[in-house]
């Protein structure tokens, strides 16, 4: 099984799916702006040095993992989760902002999660990848469309985010996106190349740090890490620098434009991606990653998708420079 059949499990493009018509509206502007509050949901990452990058065997090749290399950084303020429905609620209610997904008129859900009624809904799927449908009307708000709604899940992560939608509220929030360094090295939290935020072991004494696919992915999830679909944002022990949730859960968009060569073309201080791409990297796996078919859950772990797309496992969280 290749690489990009692999990371079909975790994320799906729109471009994946040739027969479903899209809109030619772009995302619209943000309204205005407003002062960022460094004292609510940031921590200050210090500047430093770090080594990024994955030189193990447990990688995939193919998405460009390496070579490890140092990078230096300077200081920047993070969001210790992931923006949540609550959060995104404000947005929209501020600046009547329509998700690309909105504006598309549908997203990609996971196929266990549709209600029998909403199959009518469903407009086709990704070939190779049954586990995902392209369901007419799903968006943030309706996840698994018409009939369902975040209302009891206001502190779990938003989804159905496209890359422009993300840049979007980050724009109104006086934020803006992590660069991929940024992202590595406040998901390490001060460890040097450990393949989780906790360490080396994935549930140290028996203890589920994360939350990822447990089972047989995609047949069964026995939810032993507590969760089948996404989980509060502030879920699981934090790490070292206090973020939560920066392996499994969702996806996180980052700034860069994705290149599988950017480790090796780089500059190495404060390292901001290629100049243009047509694909924006995300990091950090989601719920549905398993160790069996996709165990992008990893720090150095990363991925990509088309700036346009989005699925019930895809959301975000925000920087902002340091003053």
């Amino acid at each position: 099984m290749s690489d990009t059949v692999k990371g079909s499990c975790c994320s799906t493009s729109r471009e994946a799916f040739q027969s479903i018509g899209t809109s030619d509206a772009g995302p619209e502007e943000s309204a205005g702006g407003r002062p960022r509050d460094e004292e609510e949901g940031m921590v200050l990452i210090p500047g430093g040095t770090f080594r990024m990058g994955n030189g193990g065997k447990d990688g995939f090749p193919a998405d460009g993992e390496g070579p490890v290399h140092e990078v230096r950084l300077d200081p920047f303020y993070v969001d210790v989760c992931t923006v949540t429905n609550a959060q995104f609620d404000e947005f929209v209610r501020a600046t009547r902002y329509k998700t690309e997904a909105e504006r598309f008129g549908w997203s990609y859900v996971f196929a266990p999660f549709l209600a029998p009624a909403n199959r009518r809904l469903i407009m086709g799927a990704p070939q190779g990848t049954p586990w995902w449908y392209a369901v007419k009307e799903a968006y943030w708000y309706q996840p698994e469309g018409p009939g369902t709604n975040v209302e009891t899940r206001l502190d779990h992560p938003v989804v159905h985010i496209s890359w422009n939608d993300a840049a979007a509220y980050a724009r109104w929030a006086g934020k803006r996106l992590l660069t991929e360094a940024e992202w590595e090295y406040a998901a390490r939290g001060g460890l040097d190349q450990a393949i989780f935020p906790w360490g080396n072991d994935l549930t140290p004494d028996g203890k589920h740090m994360c939350n990822i696919w447990q089972g047989t992915f995609p047949e069964k999830n026995t939810a032993r890490d507590g969760y089948v679909g996404t989980a509060p944002a502030r879920s699981f022990p934090p790490n070292g620098y206090g973020l939560f949730n920066v392996s499994g859960n969702v996806w996180e968009w980052t700034e860069d434009w994705f290149s599988p060569t950017a480790y090796s073309t780089e500059p190495r201080d404060n390292p901001k991606g290629p100049a243009k791409g047509d694909r924006r990297s995300m990091r950090g796996g989601s719920f549905l990653c398993h160790k069996s078919y996709c165990n992008r859950y990893r720090v150095a772990a990363r991925s990509s998708n088309t700036p346009d797309s989005s699925a019930s496992n895809i959301g975000f969280r925000c920087a902002a420079d340091a003053k």
